[in-house]
């Protein structure tokens, strides 16, 4: 019988989040911090206009590229909170989560053979979707010492006559980096040097601590023109099984995104796009008491890593730590599994998002701080005990 499966497809490893997420929940009392999704419920204001769209019976289609109320509320939004601008009509396309719009981004904008640089330890679905794409991925690997950020020199060195995408993943998931203005200047510099393209997912951007807020990289003289800004709801609003994200960019990229959403979803739940609209308008308040408390965990986290002597850089976005566990002499996977199997405590092990996050474990505080609290306590016991 004739083989059924593409050798693309094949070749592609599932996901090592997930391998540790399906364990976890076949064990009893075990404390997650591996899987990245809010504890918050929902805001009852934004749950409460999507009831209310299924009670006036708005379960039609929208357009293709979205309810036009939410595409004004994504524009005003951009504007009042990142200084960029886009034209509602054809430079903003709502999708199925951030992960369809970085999907369909690289669709749309790749030949066989383009290169698409890709910064790890970095989210998991980068490097699958520029294969799927027909691209070919070339991972630019992070540094602890710069404290995950991606340089200007490591940038530099990656560039080839095939490179047509750099994939900008700050805030970032697995490590908490984020790139400050200055870092994005010099970014900047050079994407422009090369005529490069830039895929920018800001799904945590809202997440950033610190006394300096997120700045987008289309914000950056040269660079909306070369830029797809990829956000959503998932994080900042507590609404990741909702599935609503939004691509904003150039007519010229985004109206071939567009036709590849049409063929494969039509368009995105209509009524997570009611409930959006809410979240956009009144919900700042909602993230920033979300923000808050993601701010005291990280700090209390922080403090208990530095005092069992695990090395960790201060993370200053989304809602993960990366701490280096190479002393203990132990691959991240074993020591992952190990310290799931002793104290039923499930973190992630860096290399699930790339080689570059070998010896490291990522750490979700997307949890409660009693959680965390007991975690620690977990953590502390098993490490001391490796010790012996």
């Amino acid at each position: 019988m004739r083989n059924p499966l593409s050798k693309t497809i094949v070749g592609i490893e599932p996901s090592g989040i997930r391998k540790f997420f399906d364990i976890v929940n076949e064990m009893d009392d075990a404390i997650s911090l591996g899987v990245g999704e809010p504890d918050f419920d929902t805001p009852w204001h934004v749950r409460d206009e999507g009831i209310y769209s299924l009670e006036k019976g708005r379960t039609f289609y929208t357009s293709n590229a979205g309810l036009k109320d939410l595409k004004v509320e994504i524009a005003r939004y951009l504007e009042r909170k990142y200084s960029v601008s886009y034209d509602l009509d054809h430079e903003i396309l709502v999708t199925v989560g951030g992960s369809e719009a970085i999907d369909i981004a690289m669709r749309a904008m790749l030949d066989p053979g383009d290169e698409v640089l890709i910064p790890q330890p970095s989210f998991v679905s980068y490097l699958p979707c520029a294969v799927l794409a027909n691209g070919v991925p070339v991972v630019i690997e992070l540094k602890a010492e710069d404290e995950f950020r991606l340089t200007a020199e490591a940038l530099q060195a990656a560039i080839t006559p095939r490179t047509k995408i750099l994939v900008l993943p700050f805030p970032n998931n697995p490590t908490g980096a984020i790139m400050r203005r200055g870092d994005l200047e010099e970014i900047a510099k050079v994407v422009i040097e090369h005529d490069l393209y830039v895929i920018s997912d800001e799904i945590y951007a809202e997440l950033t601590y610190g006394e300096e807020p997120h700045v987008s990289v289309a914000s950056l003289p040269g660079m909306w023109e070369r830029t797809v800004l990829i956000n959503g709801f998932s994080k900042a609003y507590a609404m990741t099984g909702w599935r609503l994200g939004y691509a904003c960019g150039p007519k010229v990229i985004l109206e071939q995104m567009l036709k590849i959403h049409q063929f494969a979803i039509m368009c995105a739940p209509t009524t997570s796009q009611y409930a959006a609209v809410e979240a956009l308008k009144n919900g700042d308040a909602d993230i920033e008491r979300m923000r808050e408390e993601y701010d005291a965990r990280r700090r209390y986290l922080l403090h208990r890593f530095r005092e069992m002597g695990i090395s960790c850089f201060e993370p200053y976005g989304a809602f993960y730590m990366f701490p280096c566990i190479k002393k203990f002499g132990m691959t991240s996977e074993e020591f992952a599994e190990k310290l799931l199997e002793c104290e039923k405590v499930a973190v992630v092990p860096g290399t699930a998002f790339g080689a570059g996050g070998e010896g490291f474990v990522r750490v979700s505080y997307a949890s409660s701080l009693s959680d965390l609290k007991k975690a620690a306590e977990h953590i502390e016991r098993f490490i001391a005990n490796l010790a012996q």
